[in-house]
């Protein structure tokens, strides 16, 4: 027996577009429910298809069941939704373009830690297979406000464990391999078969999914479809909890495959991903690649992958990523988009042919392939360059320096400030701006000195106050902004940049050259001083 409930509720648990909170909020009465009711509220349901998945961090599950009552409920003539749950960001938002869908719901709270005391998330992708814009978004938020009540299919629960067709009421429901479409066209991107030949002549990968979704996906196409060692992937079974790990792909977080990569008997070639799927870190033997760095190589070499053979659109980045892939941008002939953080930015861009690489420094690396940044896709970027180009990683970044110079870079997290404090010191820096430029601090002259605010080129949109930039004469550079991506106080993101010419740069490490840029930013910002921090929780 099947039957449609209106359940009413008085307790207003307000979100925000693509909510983030401790998985303990979800689970409380009526908060996810309303969410959803809300969105489809906003972006209609009845008669629509949609595309549904998460992670598999823990109440994805149960959250999955949920939406497809409430879907159900509320009209929806299909849902696709992975086996057992699952979709990787990057997947989902293929299957949504794949399938030419009214859009999805993706479950995940990206690179955050999961677990019933830990973080969980939604948002809704668009028809695009994309972010929803600030318009979308903002009417969901306002719309979670209003809601008194959802509408909720009274049924048993769908079997996600068999592939295949089944009903939830009259809605349609489609089981399906959350893997091999996303890597059908991984397949038509690149050139597998000079992947394989290169793992058939003995180079040996490290993969690190950290327990979380890439799992399936890295088994699938690395040691099924492109001849890696069995074991080539570690942690490759998602778990509820990420096995206790922290799945965000960085130094600090990613210790185990940096140990590895750094000690004597290290593989050609490590990398990581994060929760989602969308983020990606590159090491070679004996050195780590900066996401800023990794931008730049990939733009200068996506000709030598079939999908890319024919040349580039343009370039974005975000506009704290380092302006390392500028210089190849302007050495191709081709326009470099500085943009806002957040991936939806780049859809615009993306969806208007005006790009087909985009980047930001926080490990997220894409193209048009998708509306998502693409962990993945990255890392086999990186393959087919090297089994085209041969030579190890370090050999490619040398000669990548040589010929455009090194922007040495680095970026430190100053996690779960009291949000007070962090909001006072930026609003002190800000109040500083108007009197920055021209003044000499650790033996640089700064250049410029603002906050951020863009006009997207596309829809001729503003997004004002999206970080504090300044700028010295010479190319070096500080950024400093709150990062919203955390559920405790505020997350401060100093980001740091220096720039030499080539061939060699500098001979020393990525922090010893930003030490001059690292010490101009405590004066200036007064880090200590303002949040009580004397160093930063990660650096990366």
């Amino acid at each position: 027996m099947t039957a449609i409930q209106t359940i009413a509720f008085t307790d207003q648990k307000p979100g925000t577009s693509g909510l983030r909170k401790k998985t303990r909020v979800f689970m409380g009465p009526h908060y996810l429910e309303n969410f959803v009711q809300a969105t489809f509220d906003v972006v209609g349901c009845k008669g629509k298809t949609f595309v549904l998945g998460g992670d598999g961090r823990f109440y994805n599950d149960r959250a999955v069941q949920i939406i497809l009552a409430i879907a159900a409920a509320n009209g929806a003539a299909r849902v696709i939704v992975g086996q057992g749950g699952i979709l990787s960001t990057p997947a989902a938002s293929h299957l949504i373009r794949l399938n030419k869908t009214d859009g999805g719901l993706i479950l995940s709270a990206s690179h955050n830690p999961g677990g019933i005391d830990e973080d969980f998330g939604i948002k809704f992708n668009m028809p695009n297979g994309g972010p929803a814009p600030e318009s979308i978004t903002d009417a969901i938020y306002q719309r979670t406000l209003a809601t008194t009540e959802y509408h909720k299919l009274s049924a048993p629960d769908v079997d996600l464990t068999r592939l295949g067709r089944s009903h939830a009421g009259a809605m349609l429901v489609d089981v399906i391999d959350p893997v091999n479409d996303y890597a059908a066209l991984m397949e038509s991107l690149f050139d597998f078969d000079a992947i394989r030949a290169m793992f058939a002549r003995g180079f040996r990968m490290r993969m690190d999914s950290m327990c979380a979704v890439t799992g399936p996906y890295a088994v699938h196409i690395f040691e099924n479809r492109l001849g890696a060692a069995q074991g080539t992937v570690t942690h490759a079974t998602p778990l509820p909890d990420f096995g206790g790990m922290h799945p965000d792909p960085n130094p600090t977080w990613a210790h185990e495959l940096m140990a590895e990569m750094m000690g004597p008997y290290a593989p050609d070639f490590g990398a990581a991903s994060d929760g989602d799927g969308d983020r990606n870190m590159v090491v070679g033997r004996g050195i780590y690649v900066s996401p800023s760095d990794s931008l730049a190589v990939l733009a200068a070499n996506a000709h030598l992958a079939v999908g890319y053979k024919t040349g580039l659109k343009g370039i974005a980045r975000s506009m704290p990523t380092s302006a390392a892939v500028d210089r190849v941008g302007a050495a191709m002939g081709l326009t470099t988009y500085e943009t806002p953080t957040g991936w939806k930015f780049f859809g615009n861009l993306l969806d208007a042919g005006r790009a087909t690489i985009c980047g930001e420094e926080s490990f997220g690396t894409g193209s048009d392939h998708v509306r998502e940044k693409d962990g993945l896709w990255a890392i086999l970027l990186w393959l087919n360059i090297l089994a085209v180009r041969g030579g190890s990683v370090a050999e490619i970044l040398a000669q990548h320096w040589a010929k455009y110079g090194r922007n040495y870079y680095s970026r430190h997290d100053y996690e779960a400030i009291e949000t007070a404090r962090a909001d006072a010191m930026m609003a002190n820096l800000r109040g500083k701006l108007p009197t920055l430029a021209g003044q000499t601090i650790q033996g640089m002259t700064i250049a410029a000195a603002d906050d951020f605010s863009y006009t997207d080129p596309v829809d001729g949109s503003i997004s004002a106050r999206q970080g504090v930039r300044v700028v010295f004469d010479g190319g070096a550079r500080i950024v400093l902004r709150l990062s919203g991506t955390g559920t405790s106080g505020a997350t401060l993101r100093l980001y740091l940049e220096r720039y030499q010419a080539g061939p060699n740069g500098l001979d020393v490490s990525v922090q010893t050259a930003l030490a001059p840029v690292i010490a101009a930013a405590e004066e200036i910002a007064q880090i200590t001083a303002q949040t009580g921090r004397a160093a930063p929780d990660v650096i990366s």
